[in-house]
């Protein structure tokens, strides 16, 4: 890739494969050095990761859904909505 990705890009295009390692070394280097000029997408995979991990601690334990965080349900709401 010669130009920059966009942060639209970024997150339709690249965030689910970068978090799961499956990037080529060329692509997976477009993607950091993108979030190292886009402080936005940075916080936003720290965020998708994070969401991640509640998920799977929500899952692994009983009676969770009195428990989910109303962010999460927000954004995966909003995920829902913009089919992503």
């Amino acid at each position: 890739m010669n130009k920059y990705i966009t942060c639209d890009q970024l997150i339709t295009d690249f965030l689910h494969d970068y978090v799961a390692t499956t990037l080529s070394p060329e692509k997976a280097f477009e993607f950091e050095r993108h979030l190292g000029v886009c402080p936005p997408c940075k916080r936003y995979l720290k965020n998708y990761r994070e969401t991640i991990v509640m998920a799977k601690t929500v899952g692994s334990t009983p009676r969770t859904l009195e428990r989910v965080p109303d962010d999460l349900v927000r954004a995966i709401l909003k995920t829902r909505r913009s089919g992503g």
